[in-house]
């Protein structure tokens, strides 16, 4: 895998990449980075893209001073995708990843080749009580001293895997960019710019898309209901594809899932 940087319109845009053959572009959520994908990418037939999104991980400098919500993702996205000359690609997306490809899906539905969700936000099914609580007490949050930061962090992912090991290892991945980049202020910037009205926005319009889509889901998440992922699937006209007892970090704990079903929405591109 490759980390790449390019200077987009002004603001240096980051993702990693590995493999060949037809793009497919892949995008995390909070408080995650790229390093999300890191065991589904090289189970992809195809050249992944992992997208990190402006303001998150390494790229929390260039968020600073600029609009980092949902909607705005899908266009820095897209101004992406235009620097690369990538004209198609299958949009992958978990969690707030998830509402960016939508919106980018329905935004430039030439480009979007297939669609995969995994427990991703949609409608209005975010933000969630936790992430609400913590833009309520945001002022105080904002001032945690990383100790207590990374404990934040590590708990929060923890909640999310079903894998505890690999909850451990991600808690500390995708905590490392914020303490070097802001701690807990970054975190609390990223939560006051997100809007459900982003995604309520582009709902009428998933059913229009006519794309081949997959929507896979771990039942267990109790940051995303599963009852979402049926919603995506009738809208998208595709089946839910249940993981038992999964929870919310899927592409972590379940790469084999997800990126069967980004290999079977590539064999009918």
């Amino acid at each position: 895998m490759h980390d790449r940087e390019r200077d987009v319109a002004g603001i240096p845009m980051r993702w990693v990449e590995h493999g060949h053959g037809f793009p497919v572009v892949l995008v995390h959520g909070i408080p995650t980075t790229p390093a999300l994908w890191r065991s589904v990418m090289p189970r992809v037939d195809g050249r992944c893209l992992a997208f990190e999104m402006v303001g998150y991980g390494d790229s929390i400098p260039a968020g600073r001073g600029r609009d980092i919500s949902v909607a705005r993702q899908a266009d820095y996205l897209l101004d992406w995708l235009d620097a690369l000359e990538i004209e198609r690609a299958v949009l992958v997306g978990h969690d707030l990843g998830g509402g960016v490809v939508q919106i980018a899906a329905v935004r430039d539905s030439h480009r979007c080749a297939g669609l995969v969700l995994t427990n991703s936000i949609a409608y209005d099914s975010w933000p969630i009580p936790s992430v609400r609580g913590l833009r309520a007490a945001g002022g105080v949050v904002e001032r945690l001293p990383d100790s207590l930061f990374k404990l934040l962090i590590a708990s929060f992912m923890v909640r999310g895997h079903d894998n505890l090991a690999v909850g451990r290892e991600s808690g500390r991945m995708h905590a490392r960019p914020y303490l070097e980049h802001g701690g807990a202020a970054a975190l609390i910037r990223q939560i006051r710019s997100l809007d459900v009205r982003d995604t309520l926005a582009v709902q009428h319009d998933l059913p229009k898309l006519g794309v081949p889509a997959r929507v896979v889901w771990g039942t267990a998440d109790r940051f995303q209901k599963v009852g979402y992922g049926e919603r995506l699937a009738s809208d998208l006209a595709t089946v839910l594809t249940r993981i038992e007892g999964g929870k919310h970090w899927t592409p972590e704990d379940h790469p084999d899932a997800i990126s069967a079903a980004v290999n079977q929405v590539l064999l009918a591109v």
